[in-house]
């Protein structure tokens, strides 16, 4: 071992605190971005071997009822490889023991000899062999506890039948099981049921027919092409538009999902590392400044100047991987942890998780990219000092009177309250970089906690200013205005107002955007639509009303005109005036008055649906005989919708909170013991004369462990800017057509953040606080001139 290896061991000893508070603040990064990085790693993977081993499609196609043979006419369509023409209907449910609606969607199986598109993957059981078997999805059986043998009935197009279990499984094409016009999955309250296709098909009168298409293409079809061309085969037998894999439900959510994991791999790992560059940035410059006499004689004793300065280098590298090795087995850990989260939403038969070389070499090259931003120029003065030079003492810097002496304020406050403040501002550069430093990390944690606020903000403006129903009825076909009168006739209804909603094509300029068009009565209460102030807005005489998200989206602002095609009925295209915008969080759409929208369809007085008030005692009555008609396809439950929201966010939200807090956390301690230290090694010397001249302990602790307090005090309204600022950042990034979230945070959340900010600063003053207490003061007052 060289004598340079004997005095690198022997600083490292020496600076292992400062050391461990940058490693501390390495975990948390190093962490993060490996947690997230696998993660995205494992979706991703498992997403490409599940869609190719279990043949996902390519385009979907809805059509109302087509002959079995039109689809040799599809596969005569340039650029169409396989297609697989289903059945697929909606059912209620009826699961003993589990009194709720529930509402299936059955999907009709491909003959044994020929397994077709979107293969189901068995977890249990078998295919079904009779006409009254099925395969139940996986999270609707776990959900109820269902198992191969057992049973449920369904009510299939007003018919009830006896269902048997025969096995439980999943398929690509409901990875992410979710009902129909829902954002979050109720695992309880919405099924997936495979069929076989005769007994599925003579149900639902589709014998000799389907509804249904799953298509892939060739390798060098244009999907836009193939979809124009479907769409113009299938538009005489009430196609609704055929849509590529990016519109499908669950393949939209897992992109969103993988977007958002990227998004947060970038946003945590800048942070993070960028506080580590600051770290080493103070703990190597002031080491070298303090070395300089040693550098000196390094240097006139022969070792060359890259020998000093790779001696340097080994210790910031050492540095580093005491925070890299422990911060890439944190994140494997939380990485592992996170992606078992994952498969409780996610529905893969399997999970291809790793630690990949790439991701090691990743957490590796961004933790040396921030050891050398950040002690570059440190390592460039230990290289370029000349000896002679170094042989000098450092000049002492020069020092004026504080801002706060020039403006005559300094005779308002103590002594030490003046040295504390005098010392902050003459070290302008470490203090304002201390101060972002312990800003970040107070910012994290408004962060952490915003999103528990927002939620809550999205519950009560979706569901309980805008639809504020119990129950919301969709038909399996337009009714009607005798089909609200019978609704409203059953016991326990308080209140019926009915909607027609329809599918559209909504097209301004060259954008365009399929969605669906509701029209409401004037004076609907259950269902009301809110304007930018979120007060409820009324629905103009003429023209559409479309969601401020959906306007931007279509670059249309109100007064403009779009073109309107109807992908039902006569499938007319007109030209309808954009009357004005309105709020939601969850979804887009297009909002009219019900008569407008039924002139516009061409159509008499028709419903789509209707929502219901219902008294509380009568609430399981009411859903009893819902069940019993077969005009009504589903029924859904506004407080178990809200339920399921909150039920599946709150796990998320409790891991997110956790970890960020524990990152902050890591931050806020390495910030604060760092400048501790920093500090007590520069004013070692006035510290000891104050004690020799007379200073208690506690008066000399007050004086440095005040000037930690007024950092992390100075700290605390940056950092509640700093956490709005990234809350807001995440809200834009985070937007979709799927989900907005609104930009709120609680009081709580800020006290939350300056309370975790305080906890640190209170353990890092405690661990310097001993080593305060043990300053030799003959040692320190003795000069090195």
């Amino acid at each position: 071992m060289t004598p340079l290896h004997r005095k690198l061991l022997r600083e490292l000893r020496q600076l292992r605190g400062q050391v461990l508070a940058i490693a501390l603040v390495m975990v948390g990064g190093i962490g993060t971005m490996v947690m997230a990085l696998t993660n995205y790693d494992a979706l991703a993977d498992t997403r490409a071997l599940y869609y190719g081993e279990y043949r996902f499609a390519e385009v979907f196609a809805r059509v109302k009822r087509a002959p079995l043979p039109l689809a040799g006419a599809v596969r005569a369509i340039p650029g169409v490889r396989e297609v697989e023409p289903r059945v697929v209907g909606f059912a209620s449910l009826e699961v003993e023991g589990f009194d709720e609606p529930v509402t299936g969607q059955i999907v009709s199986l491909s003959t044994p000899e020929d397994p077709g598109l979107n293969r189901l993957y068995l977890r249990e059981g078998r295919l079904p062999l009779a006409d009254d078997e099925v395969v139940l999805g996986e999270a609707f059986a776990q959900a109820h506890g269902l198992r191969p043998g057992d049973g449920l009935v369904a009510i299939l197009n007003g018919r009830r039948q006896a269902l048997r279990v025969s096995g439980v499984g999943a398929s690509p094409e409901f990875v992410y099981p979710i009902r129909p016009g829902d954002v979050f999955p109720d695992f309880e309250r919405y099924g997936v049921l495979w069929m076989p296709r005769e007994p599925l098909a003579m149900a639902f009168d589709m014998d000799g027919a389907f509804n249904d298409l799953a298509i892939t293409l060739a390798r060098d079809a244009r999907e836009a092409d193939v979809i124009d061309a479907l769409d113009a085969l299938l538009a005489p037998y009430g196609g609704v538009g055929a849509h590529g894999r990016d519109l499908q439900m669950s393949h939209r959510f897992l992109s969103e999902e993988l977007n958002q994991l990227q998004m947060m791999t970038r946003f945590f790992t800048v942070i993070f590392l960028g506080v580590s560059a600051f770290l080493l940035n103070v703990v190597v410059g002031r080491l070298v400044a303090t070395q300089r006499e040693q550098i000196a004689v390094l240097k006139a004793f022969g070792y060359s100047r890259w020998e000093v300065g790779l001696h340097y280098g080994q210790l910031v590298l050492l540095m580093v991987l005491v925070g890299v090795l422990p911060g890439v087995a944190l994140g494997a850990w939380l990485g592992r942890g996170m992606a078992d989260l994952y498969m409780t939403f996610f529905r893969f038969p399997f999970l291809a998780w790793s630690l990949s070389p790439s991701v090691l070499a990743l957490a590796f090259g961004f933790a040396i990219a921030a050891a050398a931003f950040g002690t570059l120029g440190a390592l460039r003065r230990a290289f370029a000092l000349p000896p002679a030079e170094a042989m000098r003492p450092e000049a002492p810097p020069v020092f004026r009177r504080t801002l706060t002496e020039r403006l005559g304020l300094g005779v308002l406050l103590d002594p030490p309250a003046r040295m504390i403040l005098r010392n902050l501002e003459r070290r302008p550069l470490r203090t304002t970089l201390s101060v972002i430093g312990i800003g970040l990390a107070c910012g994290i944690l408004v962060m952490s906690r915003f999103q528990s606020a927002a939620i809550e903000e999205m519950i009560e403006v979706q569901f309980g200013f805008a639809q504020r129903d119990d129950l919301a009825v969709t038909f399996a076909e337009p009714a009607s205005w005798r089909a609200a009168e019978e609704l409203a006739a059953l016991p326990g209804v308080r209140a019926v107002e009915p909607f027609r909603a329809a599918a559209v094509n909504l097209r301004h300029g060259h954008r365009h955007y399929h969605t669906a068009l509701q029209g409401l009565d004037d004076d609907t209460d259950l269902k009301r639509v809110l304007d930018d102030t979120l007060q409820p807005a009324r629905l103009p005489a003429e023209g559409l009303l479309l969601t401020d998200y959906l306007a931007d989206l279509l670059g249309a602002r109100p007064g403009d005109t779009l073109d309107v095609e109807f992908l039902e009925g006569h499938r007319r295209t007109l030209r309808v005036p954009l009357a004005g915008t309105v709020r939601e969080y969850l979804g887009v759409g297009a909002y009219a008055r019900r008569d407008t929208v039924n002139r516009l369809l061409g159509e008499g007085d028709a419903l789509s649906g209707a929502w219901l008030a219902i008294d509380p005692p009568a609430r399981l009555d009411v859903v009893s005989a819902l069940r019993e008609r077969p005009r009504v396809a589903a029924i859904t439950d506004r407080a178990a919708m809200v339920q399921s929201f909150r039920d599946t966010l709150a796990e998320n939200i409790l891991a997110f909170t956790l970890i960020a807090t524990l990152m902050a956390g890591s931050i806020a301690v390495g910030v604060v013991y760092n400048a501790a230290r920093i500090t007590l090694a520069e004013r070692g010397r006035e510290l000891a004369s104050l004690r020799v001249l007379g200073y208690t302990r506690a008066e000399v602790r007050a004086l440095l462990l005040g000037e930690l307090g007024a950092l992390s005090f100075f700290a605390l309204l940056p950092g509640f800017a700093l956490g709005y600022g990234m809350a807001a950042l995440l809200v834009w990034g985070f937007r979709s057509d799927l989900y907005r979230i609104p930009l709120v945070i609680a009081p709580g959340g800020y006290a939350f953040a300056g309370l975790v900010v305080l906890a640190a600063t209170v353990l890092s003053a405690w661990l310097v606080r001993r080593r305060l207490d043990r300053l030799d003061l003959v040692a320190v007052l003795k000069t090195k001139e």
